[in-house]
């Protein structure tokens, strides 16, 4: 099984737990990549592809977006995927209306596994979101750990 992680990080917490994710898998069969050095041809012979963002806007960041449109096969079929995001852990925002603005406007991971599904990938885990304590972060106390947990839970 080939396995490709793929990752947009800006403060490095997003690239920390794609790193922890990775961990859990078999480093002979697993590549873990920034999104901006991966080219289409990266996914050739992949059974399994996890792709990880910061939460940007509500969506997942540039890189992201562009790689989905640029680098991304129109059909995935046969390709497993699973999908996850950095976000702010809602009770650090002080501002009700920020706080409820962030908890209805969505997330990274769960538009990338909209756009995955179009694409006919399968999706193998609900996505799932590690947190961080403010913008730039820290990530919160334990999500290291929680992502080492979720890429061994995700293994085939």
């Amino acid at each position: 099984m080939k396995t490709l992680i793929l990752f947009d990080s800006y403060f490095g917490n997003t690239e920390q737990i794609a790193r922890a994710v990775a961990n859990a898998f078999d480093p002979e069969t697993t590549v873990t990549k920034r999104i901006n050095e991966t080219t289409s041809g990266d996914l050739f012979g992949v059974t399994l592809l996890i792709i990880g963002s910061p939460t940007r806007g509500f969506r997942p960041t540039e890189g992201v977006t562009a790689f989905f449109k640029g680098n991304l096969p129109v059909n995935l079929s046969g390709v497993k995927v699973a999908v996850f995001d950095t976000r702010i852990a809602l009770e650090t925002i002080k501002s009700k209306a920020l706080r409820f603005m962030v908890n209805t406007g969505g997330y990274a991971a769960s538009t990338m596994a909209k756009q995955l599904t179009k694409r006919r990938a399968s999706l193998i885990a609900s996505p799932e979101g590690f947190l961080v304590t403010g913008e730039e972060g820290p990530l919160k106390e334990g999500e290291l750990e929680r992502a080492a947990k979720w890429g061994k839970a995700i293994i085939l």
